[in-house]
């Protein structure tokens, strides 16, 4: 709690995401389309997102709310492109994927910090500690975007705005499996300041995360966020950020004689907490970020068969020094560019204790038409441990008629061995960096948002460099002297295409309708591998969302979400098959002047599906609540 006071109060941080309607009047390129939605993860700092080539789709707050509920991968679930895993119920190991892309291969921000969790075997961050209650705005980029962001930006770029409400905001919420969900918000926006802080408490029974087992597996969790910004005169404020969560969960192991996962009393605890602190500088000529971030996770496991016995723990931890800026020296182009300085670092209880640090610096030149934009830019990384990096990226876009455009972007991304599969007990000091290379081509009519919105979208991802984990049996030379069991390395090369099609129209005020379609194909390409053809693991190649939102003649809302996923395969070596499924969500809401009681059936028809392995899903449920804005 003490450190999240600290954050929030600090003076010092660099936020080039706040919420778009505190948006900083920072000269930002024209947009060359119809939409005024304005992202981040494009360039670093505010852009139109009809001025960039490359793939990028925004949810807000009306559309989290109506979906309702704290499961974030239900709002994820809508965009093209995205599919999810999770390893049983509430607040289990949730990993999403982007276009085929392994978990680890998205980079997650919270507020424009990097939140990936260092002390993770590949980095991930695990979406089942992020509940959708304090989330004000999501913005998600497909493809790779080393070039702005280095490390982990293979796949995408996710950044997940908080909440800052002007005025008080809540919601109180009770369903099956005994859950209990609370939000509230508070916050002011008026002239130089905006602040807001917002909080979730969850709390559930949960069900067994193993699916041959009886035992119910619960999650507790709260968590707080908050967002400041006070102007200090016209061109320059300061902003601050931060973000606190603290759980408990219950989980299934493999325990003696079968090693199969069964019923078991472990739980573990998670606390995250990040945030950001800098000075914003904006002038017609140039724009500036500049602050200081930290994220850091700790996991501890323990057995409640053995009186809470402490079995182990994991910490990470990195902290970055960093600049964005954007000179604009004519109308139409803008030179962006930033460097940084990251610090990471994990510690275990068998004793792994490992650091690394980054020096980065890129620059992205673009011109921003009326009619066309087109934007180049390349990117340096010095790593302490593996050495450099250069990445390169391109994207443009051009209007042919009206509000239908063309776009298309190259992108590639690396990823950096983790300090884990460098220095743990399986780690290789020699391993390298995992690069991509990425292909889109996509034509869109309209915005997400509006009217009639119309996308289509072909990419191709080449990976390169894969690092998975080298088995030692019957071999002791090498590494394999020091590392009987096995090491992490460069092992396999990897490719993922296919397409997108996106459709959302408002036929009326009172009428919203959305579907979203993929078809990814993501396969092994290591030559002569034992594997390679094979699909990748957890990499469903057809996904399909619909929705549709109705505001009835009588102040009742209702809604519906359906959710279709194809088959898949749980590992590379393709021997257990995951079947497709088909999942539908009932909703309603009323209002009562400034109070909403709303409800939900999730799961209407009880799907019995797996997304990983032996691991259970939620059956039918059912919740309802109410919430209020003054």
């Amino acid at each position: 709690m003490r450190t999240i006071l600290l954050l929030l109060s600090s003076t010092v941080l660099a936020q080039p995401a706040l919420a778009q309607e505190i948006e900083y009047a920072q000269p930002a390129p024209p947009a060359s389309g119809g939409s005024d939605a304005i992202v981040v993860v494009a360039t670093g700092l505010p852009l139109s997102i009809d001025s960039t080539g490359q793939p990028v789709s925004v949810v807000d707050l009306d559309e989290i709310e109506s979906i309702q509920g704290p499961d974030l991968t239900r709002v994820l679930s809508r965009l093209p492109g995205v599919t999810q895993s999770r390893e049983g119920g509430p607040g289990s190991l949730t990993g999403v994927r982007v276009r085929g892309g392994e978990a680890d291969d998205l980079l997650v921000l919270i507020d424009g910090v990097r939140v990936n969790d260092a002390s993770d075997i590949g980095n991930q961050f695990d979406f089942g500690n992020l509940l959708a209650g304090n989330v004000e705005r999501i913005e998600l980029l497909r493809g790779s975007n080393s070039v702005v962001w280095g490390s982990d930006a293979i796949s995408g770029v996710m950044n997940v705005v908080t909440r800052i409400d002007n005025g008080v905001a809540g919601s109180l919420e009770y369903g099956s499996d005994d859950t209990k969900y609370a939000t509230l918000s508070a916050g002011t926006v008026q002239g130089p300041l905006a602040a807001g802080l917002a909080g979730s408490y969850y709390d559930t029974d949960g069900f067994s995360r193993a699916a041959s087992g009886t035992e119910d597996d619960g999650f507790r969790q709260w968590q707080l966020t908050g967002r400041a910004r006070y102007d200090l005169t016209p061109e320059l404020a300061i902003v601050a950020n931060g973000r606190f969560a603290n759980g408990r969960t219950e989980f299934d192991g493999f325990p003696a004689p079968d090693y199969v996962l069964a019923d078991t009393e472990d739980y573990s605890r998670t606390r995250q907490y990040s945030g950001r602190t800098g000075l914003h500088y904006a002038t017609d000529l140039l724009t500036l970020d500049a602050g200081y971030a930290l994220s850091d996770t700790r996991r501890r496991y323990y057995d409640a068969a053995q009186d809470e016995a402490f079995q182990y723990a994991y910490k990470g931890r990195s902290e970055r020094a960093e600049l964005f800026g954007r000179i604009t020296p004519a109308g139409q182009v803008a030179l962006d560019f930033g460097a940084d300085r990251e610090w990471t670092r994990f510690d275990t209880t068998f004793g792994d204790d490992a650091k690394a640090n980054t020096t980065s610096g890129h620059a992205l030149l673009g011109w921003y038409g009326e009619a066309a934009s087109v934007a180049a830019g390349v990117r340096y990384d010095d790593h302490s441990r593996f050495g450099d990096e250069w990445s390169f990226g391109a994207n443009g876009t051009v209007n042919l008629v009206s509000d239908v455009r063309l776009r298309a972007s190259y992108g590639e991304g690396f990823k950096a061995p983790s300090l884990y599969q460098l220095f743990s007990d399986y780690g290789n000091p020699d391993v390298q960096p995992e690069t991509s290379r990425a292909y889109d081509i996509g034509i869109e009519k309209g915005s997400r948002g509006g009217p009639l919105f119309i996308a289509l979208s072909a990419f191709r991802r080449d990976s390169r460099n894969l690092i998975g984990f080298a088995s030692c049996f019957g071999i002791t030379d090498g590494l394999c002297a020091t590392r009987p069991y096995g090491y992490y390395d460069n092992t396999s090369r990897a490719r993922a295409e296919g397409f997108e099609v996106e459709l959302a129209a408002s036929p009326s005020a009172t009428l919203q309708t959305g579907a979203s379609y993929s078809y990814v194909k993501a396969v092994d390409r290591t030559p002569d591998g034992f594997t390679e053809g094979n699909d990748l693991g957890r990499r469903p190649r057809h996904a399909l969302a619909a929705w549709i939102d109705w505001q009835t003649p009588w102040l009742l809302s209702l809604g519906a979400d359906a959710r279709l996923v194809g088959d898949s395969y749980e590992n590379i070596n393709n021997t257990t098959e995951l079947d497709g499924f088909a999942t539908v969500d009932l909703r309603a809401s009323l209002p009562f002047g400034p109070v909403e009681a709303f409800g939900r059936i999730e799961n209407l028809f009880d799907s019995g599906y797996q997304t990983a392995a032996g691991y259970a899903t939620a059956g039918r449920s059912a919740y309802a609540g109410i919430r209020f804005r003054m």
